[in-house]
């Protein structure tokens, strides 16, 4: 039995992911995990669930490196 495949989508352009895992949003980032989560659990770093997922909108990613500028213009 072959096991089921995510189909393509129908149109022909590339579709770019929105929701990213913890560990991807600390690599778009530039540091680890741990730190990410460290983050996440002072509520810099924003996220959802999906089930029991914790996911990062790329918007709050956005959001999290805005903040870190005025962090640093504030310095």
């Amino acid at each position: 039995m072959e096991a089921a495949k995510t189909p393509q989508p129908a149109t022909s352009t590339s579709i770019q992911r929105r929701l990213h895992p913890v560990p991807d949003a600390a690599y778009m980032l530039g540091f680890e995990r741990t730190t990410a989560w460290e983050e996440i659990r002072l509520g810099r770093l924003r996220t959802v669930r999906v089930g029991r997922r914790r996911l990062v909108p790329t918007e709050y990613i956005d959001e999290y490196i805005e903040m870190l500028k005025h962090e640093a213009e504030a310095a």
